[in-house]
């Protein structure tokens, strides 16, 4: 799902013709990219689907599965040994607010089991996202990031090399600055 669209774009910019409204699409889809990317993250998901855990993903002395991700919707649970837990027995981490990144089987009801074959593990469903849909400023640094690709098609390629000026030298960017912050408000340790 695109976190904005093309008529946002087009306002941004004060197009009222619709010659461009393919490429826009097509950029706005590369700014989207772009800033998952750099944050390291997705900021919604359109459907639900399921990850699956195994003990390592488990802290056996809280009791806590580790996502490894966001989870901003919890639909389903299956816990290692196949049975099904109910999402209302499911405590989630942060408590008061996603995206989630722990959960932990309400103590009272049990705790999570996994063993070493792939049918023992656990099985979480959900949307894996930071939320239902993009925060307002992603959505727009998603349009300004979408404007700036359109008017670098008019710059002839500048926009990524080093200019020197006098006795300064000015390094491109891949983001432009006020994109970067918003971005940074966001980003995720990425690790390889």
């Amino acid at each position: 799902m695109a976190y904005a669209t093309t008529a946002q774009v087009k306002t941004y910019l004060g197009l009222t013709v619709s010659t461009d409204d393919t490429l826009l699409g097509t950029l706005l889809l590369s700014a989207q990219a772009m800033i998952e990317r750099a944050a390291g993250r997705l900021f919604e998901a359109d459907t639900a689907t399921t990850r699956y855990f195994t003990l390592t993903d488990l802290d056996r002395d809280s009791g806590v599965l580790w996502l490894n991700g966001d989870l901003c919707t919890l639909t389903g649970v299956t816990n290692g040994d196949g049975t099904t837990v109910a999402t209302g027995d499911v405590q989630t981490l942060p408590i008061n607010t996603t995206p989630w990144y722990g959960l932990r089987i309400n103590p009272s009801v049990g705790t999570f089991t996994s063993g070493p074959t792939t049918s023992e593990r656990i099985a979480i469903t959900g949307k894996w996202a930071y939320s239902a849909s993009a925060p307002a400023d992603i959505v727009q640094a998603t349009i300004r990031m979408t404007a700036f690709l359109y008017r670098a098609r008019e710059n002839g390629g500048d926009t990524d090399r080093t200019v020197f000026a006098g006795n300064a030298t000015l390094s491109p960017q891949a983001l432009p600055a006020d994109v970067q912050a918003v971005v940074r408000a966001y980003a995720m340790a990425v690790t390889s």
